[in-house]
């Protein structure tokens, strides 16, 4: 069982710029490969994403997929093919199990602001289930200065439900000076959605990563007001 630490600075993240829409991308997506690239545990998909105002991706199809949608700045507005219609502000949890299929949009739901957001990808622990969506105002149990579940295959109150029993999505809201320990998992992925802060002796800034494999528990202490999104998983995938 090997044990690895593995920063990944944000400039070195592959960029899709295509006017309307300013991504970096975690892993492998779309056009963008590198060998050994595929993803971290069961976490196959980390994107930041900004719309530019009016833009947005339109109607597309996916399968066998829980997609996490995380809201930093701004609004984005959900439609699907179940008939599921929303905006999703910051601190508002999206959940989309695309199932046996289902096809939906995502457009900035503001013609003056842009919208950041963070949409990321877990692989179901059973395929083919029915399709289903689930949204959750999260806001008022996002305790300052800890982690909290947002998104949890494993029955956690307060949070979205993920059909995949080895993933939980934490969100920590920081102030400089607060320490959280990452948690004691097999495959951690952590993404500083904004602020900064010091990983054991690594500096992470706004859009740096690291990839935890049996690392134990971690400790992560904010340098600047910082929003952290931290994944746990059992499982790495073969890819």
């Amino acid at each position: 069982m090997k044990t690895t630490l593995d920063i990944r600075p944000a400039n070195d993240r592959d960029l899709t710029d295509i006017g309307w829409l300013h991504s970096r991308h975690s892993f492998n997506f779309g056009h963008h490969h590198r060998p050994n690239n595929g993803g971290h545990g069961l976490l196959i998909v980390s994107n930041d994403d900004v719309v530019a105002p009016g833009g947005g991706f339109g109607t597309h199809p996916h399968r066998d997929m829980e997609i996490v949608t995380w809201v930093l700045e701004g609004a984005l507005e959900h439609r699907d093919s179940q008939g599921n219609q929303g905006i999703i502000y910051p601190g508002l949890a999206q959940r989309m199990s695309a199932g046996t299929g289902i096809t939906h949009s995502e457009m900035n739901a503001s013609q003056d602001e842009p919208v950041r957001f963070v949409q990321m990808w877990v692989l179901p622990d059973t395929p083919g289930i029915t399709p289903s969506y689930q949204q959750l105002d999260v806001n008022e149990h996002l305790t300052p200065g800890s982690l909290v579940p947002v998104a949890s295959g494993q029955g956690h109150p307060n949070a979205i439900h993920l059909h995949q029993q080895g993933a939980v999505m934490w969100v920590g809201r920081l102030e400089a000076g607060d320490t959280v320990t990452l948690p004691d998992a097999p495959f951690v992925h952590a993404f500083v959605a904004s602020g900064a802060g010091q990983l054991d002796d690594s500096p992470l800034a706004k859009g740096d990563a690291a990839r935890l494999s049996h690392a134990g528990p971690v400790a992560f202490t904010a340098t600047a007001t910082t929003e952290i999104i931290v994944w746990e998983t059992d499982t790495e995938v073969s890819r």
